[in-house]
């Protein structure tokens, strides 16, 4: 059993890689458990694929329809239309053009973690990454992430690679923001740090691409989620982690 502190000590002295390093020869396909987690944890390395010429795939397994229940001008089916728009303009913001990117469409906080639902989540991605033919990894949040769609995004995606046969990476988001003395199971493993300092800047553009996120668009639910700054200010750095597990 290590401590929160002890993995983020970790992920801080992980060696410099390449993108090559982290996916592999090929592409890869980048799995978001809400809109906003892929430019959040692998903005960077997205940009960075596009500028190689070996674009991803981004799919985003929920409709993030449930982060301000209580709107009145922004109910479920306008929510998960404002945050699905919120989502290619920050792709775009990167490079992917829109065709990269997919909507699975599982309701928001009920990503599946087993059963027919979570196969069917597992078939769909095994058949783009076998349509893709040359991707070699799938990205998904760390396991030990503290949200049940991460964690089920987490799932997801070493059933897709093991089905698939391609390497499985994590990379961190509410990871972050775990109390020092949070225990964590296991020891951190390997994996490496990203220099994206040459896309920061198209990072920190698709970030705020999910202005439903920040605060300011919808202002009748004052309960509703927010992008909590101390989460925004681990983003906002020329690195990104990527955890092989």
């Amino acid at each position: 059993m290590s401590s929160a502190r002890d993995f983020h000590a970790a992920w801080r002295s992980l060696a410099v890689g390449g993108a090559g390093e982290i996916i592999g020869g090929g592409t890869c396909l980048v799995l978001a458990p809400h809109p906003d987690d892929e430019s959040l944890g692998c903005g960077g390395l997205i940009a960075a694929c596009v500028a190689a010429g070996r674009p991803p795939l981004v799919a985003v397994l929920t409709d993030g329809a449930g982060s301000h229940p209580r709107s009145q001008a922004f109910p479920p089916e306008r929510l998960r239309a404002v945050r699905a728009q919120e989502a290619r303009q920050a792709l775009a913001e990167l490079g992917l053009p829109d065709h990269r990117l997919a909507f699975l469409g599982v309701p928001d906080t009920a990503a599946p973690h087993d059963g027919p639902a979570f196969d069917a989540v597992v078939a769909r991605l095994v058949a783009m990454v076998e349509r893709e033919r040359g991707c070699t990894a799938i990205l998904a949040p760390w396991g030990h992430d503290p949200h049940c769609d991460h964690e089920a995004a987490s799932l997801i995606a070493a059933a897709v690679a093991n089905a698939a046969g391609i390497r499985h990476i994590a990379y961190p988001v509410w990871g972050w923001t775990l109390p020092d003395d949070a225990a964590i199971p296991g020891d951190p493993g390997p994996g490496w740090r990203l220099d994206i300092a040459a896309f920061l800047g198209a990072k920190r553009n698709a970030i705020r691409a999910h202005r439903s996120q920040y605060g300011g668009l919808i202002d009748d639910d004052p309960a509703g989620f927010r992008l909590p700054d101390a989460l925004l200010a681990f983003f906002d750095s020329p690195w990104e982690t990527f955890l092989l597990t």
